[in-house]
């Protein structure tokens, strides 16, 4: 599976960008959780080892919305959670972006 674009559900047909909502990533049964290591671990290398893809950093964090978007803040022993499997998070991901644009131009 290629790498999901995150932005090209925000790219307008004349080529400009939307604006980006919040999407809530909801909790799941199958979410598998980690504890972080300031001094080890990464987010690139979480989303390598969960999804065998490097560039899942941002859903990972989008899940955590507690966290500080900078990786040197977070604090070590936090749990994070990693949502799972990932082509059912992307897809619920793109849906939810789906019905935000549905309802803000019904509204």
């Amino acid at each position: 599976m290629a790498t999901y674009s995150r932005y090209k559900s925000f790219i307008t047909e004349d080529g400009r960008i939307r604006e980006i909502p919040f999407i809530k990533i909801p909790k799941r049964e199958t979410d598998k959780y980690v504890y972080w290591d300031r001094y080890n671990s990464r987010m690139d290398l979480i989303s390598y080892q969960y999804y065998g893809d490097p560039n899942y950093g941002w859903l990972i964090l989008q899940a955590n919305p507690f966290l500080p978007s900078l990786e040197y803040m977070i604090d070590s022993n936090e749990k994070i959670r990693v949502p799972f499997p990932l082509d059912i998070v992307i897809t619920q991901y793109e849906n939810d972006i789906k019905s935000y644009y549905r309802i803000e131009s019904a509204g």
